[in-house]
């Protein structure tokens, strides 16, 4: 029997109430807008969106819009992956992770690991999941890159911020060859210690010849680097300490808050730095000449989209790691465009209906 709540508004095709899944009160299209929105917005937020696009209660309550945007991710965990039909020679992959605020008991944060893979030709997929979830991230990664067409000759390259578990991950994921300290990482250290560098106190000349000094072997650390010297860094961070002197009984609000004190701690930091990761620095400069990726700049952004704007900056919502985890799989999905394929539709084409009315999506 055929009831009139099971109808396609367009084509005006009909369904028995039979032929639909057990407790099932809404059309994939529903539950693909529902999740859309809610991966965009807070639930509360996307629910009064709904309440305001549809005459019906849809949405009403942010609570149902949760379960169906966390059911929707369970199901995208399972979904095939289709992959192209052209085969990538060489494939990127970044891994870095942040911090969301947690509600779990005994934790104030849950660690979250995201990452990209992109080709040569600029296919890219995201993905992302919170540690200790049910999401497997190598397998999370196995996936993405199977939708961007690894084959068995495709050559990986992975970069790291320096993390020993990040490290495994992509080496779990089948990255043989070590990844790369990414540039990003330590550019950012370096234009700390930079900026730290340029407020030094320049009030004698003794301080201001020191001055002129260690703002020289910034730039030349900074030099030695990027063309893969970096065994000669200990030159110029020598050099930097042994002008430091010059600095002594400088004043501040308070004795941490002097120039020379901060910079000197940042250069420890960065002298620590450099050491522990030495295996895994290379020649960015050369690199970079023959148009190879030298870092993950790319997703520091992408854990800015997929994590911070929706679950952490300017919020004080916590997180389960269920939640976060469910939700981060819808983010991803629609960030990489492939959150409506794969579920199908409810609506048969009617007999009769003319060839040039489309199909209900």
């Amino acid at each position: 029997m055929r009831l009139p709540r099971y109808r396609c508004a367009e084509c005006r095709a009909g369904e028995a109430g039979v032929g639909w899944p057990p407790n099932c009160r809404s059309t994939p299209e529903l539950d693909q807008l529902q999740a859309h929105l809610s991966a965009l917005m807070t639930y509360r937020v996307a629910a009064s969106v709904l309440e305001q696009m549809f005459p019906v209660d849809a949405g009403k309550s942010h609570e149902t819009l949760r379960t169906h945007t966390l059911k929707l991710g369970e199901q995208l965990q399972d979904r095939a992956v289709i992959a192209p039909t052209t085969a990538a020679t060489a494939i990127a992959i970044s891994v870095d992770s942040t911090f969301i605020r947690s509600c779990e008991d005994g934790e104030r944060h849950l660690e979250v690991r995201v990452g990209n893979v992109e080709t040569e030709t600029g296919g890219r997929q995201v993905f992302g999941a919170v540690a200790k979830a049910d999401t497997d991230i190598v397998e999370l990664i196995r996936r993405n890159l199977t939708a961007v067409g690894q084959t068995d000759d495709t050559e990986l390259t992975g970069f790291t911020d320096g993390c020993p578990a990040l490290r495994s991950i992509l080496a779990a994921a089948g990255v043989a060859q070590p990844p790369i300290l990414d540039w990003f990482h330590i550019a950012m250290r370096l234009q700390h210690l930079k900026q730290i560098a340029g407020g030094l106190s320049t009030d004698d000349a003794a301080r201001a010849a020191a001055k002129t000094v260690i703002v020289e072997e910034v730039e030349r650390l900074r030099w030695r680097l990027w063309n893969g010297k970096a065994k000669d860094a200990q030159i110029s961070i020598g050099r930097i300490r042994k002008v430091m002197h010059a600095f002594q009984g400088e004043l501040g609000s308070r004795r941490s808050d002097a120039p020379s004190r901060k910079l000197w701690t940042a250069l420890a930091k960065l002298d620590g730095y450099l050491s522990g990761q030495s295996k895994w620095l290379v020649n960015y400069a050369e690199r970079h000449r023959a148009g190879l990726r030298v870092g993950t700049a790319l997703t520091e952004a992408t854990a800015n989209f997929l994590v911070n704007r929706r679950m952490n900056k300017s919020q004080q919502m916590r997180w389960t790691r269920r939640g976060a985890d469910l939700l981060l799989q819808v983010r991803c999905a629609v960030y990489n465009g492939t959150l409506g394929s794969g579920f199908g539709q409810r609506f048969e084409r009617p007999v009769g209906l003319p060839s040039g009315m489309p199909m209900a999506a």
